[in-house]
């Protein structure tokens, strides 16, 4: 709850989910629709910090449409939302295993005004089940905001936010058998029976999203006895810079025509070189302000880069990993400017500590 306050003081598209929500299992036969897992995201981080109190939240309709122009109606989420059943692994009041189901939240308001439109807003809480597992919850994930929205499927949303929770253990891996697995990701038990069809519709789609869409990418291996697949291991690898970049310009494009860029289907276009040297001046006019990666030492100055290096880069010298961060962009670092740049420097620490560990 603490990381989730200082994201939100910050500002920008980062928020942390409580990794006990994230793990949460579906009741069997139950799961929740990708706009309704969305919608879910937002108010987790429209609650911030204060996701735990007993109190009502709220979030502008605006804020659920930006970035997501379908025609899904948010009162659909909302129901879907109370009507959904979660279950954890509890202690019956003898202290015999037993299974807690509960919805997340227990009420909801809607303002529904004809001239309220997009500028309405909807107010809710959630359950005291609910409240106890986030308030309890000792592991989080970073999520963008951007990358929740733009994912089309719910197994790949679910996938990326597992994914998001291993990133920075020691092994960022999540093992499982085929019942864990459907569990996890929401699968209903009645689709996809053969397992070339789930991994053709739900693995290999969710994969193909999240390289393109998160700032990690995701690996499986597949666990056979005999010829049948008994279990899966996952694994997740923080991108390096340059794919982190790549990754930041996909987020900022529309999302109009990204499976085509995605399959390598995309038509290119031939600029003229008068139009791109007055598309440079312009950038280059509006940017010439903006900060740049510091050369020498991050101890002294560059407050916010070394910030960054603290915080990701696992109890290393940031000067010693700036110096390898410099290294390994070369002449590409002169080019990169503003979020661009914050966001290449973070993934770098991020791999930094993947790769080598802890001091």
């Amino acid at each position: 709850m603490r990381v989730a306050a200082a994201l939100k003081a910050k500002g920008g598209d980062e928020f942390a989910k409580p990794g006990s929500i994230i793990e949460v299992k579906f009741v069997k036969g139950e799961s929740l629709s990708l706009t309704a897992s969305r919608l879910l995201a937002l108010m987790i981080l429209a609650a911030g910090g204060d996701a735990w109190e007993d109190r009502p939240h709220r979030m502008r309709k605006a804020d659920i449409r930006r970035g997501h122009k379908g025609n899904e109606r948010i009162s659909d989420m909302l129901e879907e939302l109370h009507r959904t059943l979660f279950a954890v692994d509890d202690k019956s009041w003898r202290g015999r295993k037993a299974t807690t189901r509960f919805s997340l939240i227990s009420r909801s308001r809607e303002e529904t005004e004809e001239d309220g439109g997009e500028a309405g807003w909807i107010e809710w809480e959630f359950t005291p089940d609910a409240r106890k597992l986030i308030q309890a919850s000792e592991t989080y994930a970073v999520l963008n905001r951007q990358a929740v929205l733009g994912f089309r499927s719910s197994y790949a949303l679910k996938l990326y936010e597992m994914g998001a929770l291993r990133l920075h253990r020691r092994q960022a891996v999540w093992r499982g058998d085929m019942q864990a697995l459907r569990a996890a990701l929401g699968v209903p038990p009645d689709v996809y029976g053969d397992f070339a069809q789930l991994r053709r519709k739900v693995l290999e789609k969710a994969k193909a999203e999240i390289d393109q869409l998160a700032h990690f990418r995701v690996e499986w291996r597949e666990i056979r006895q005999g010829r049948t697949v008994t279990e899966l291991e996952f694994t997740f690898e923080p991108k390096g810079a340059p794919e982190v970049i790549e990754t930041v310009d996909e987020l900022d494009r529309h999302s109009s025509g990204r499976k085509a860029r995605r399959d390598g289907a995309v038509e290119e276009v031939t600029v003229g070189p008068e139009v791109i040297a007055a598309a440079t001046k312009a950038l280059t006019k509006h940017k010439s302000d903006e900060k740049s990666f510091p050369t020498g030492s991050l101890t002294y100055g560059a407050d916010e880069f070394r910030a960054i290096g603290l915080r990701y880069g696992g109890g290393w010298s940031v000067d010693m990993i700036a110096e390898g961060y410099r290294q390994h962009m070369g002449a590409r670092l002169d080019k990169l400017r503003g979020k661009k740049l914050i966001d290449s420097w973070t993934g770098f620490c991020e791999s930094w500590l993947s790769r080598r560990g802890r001091p």
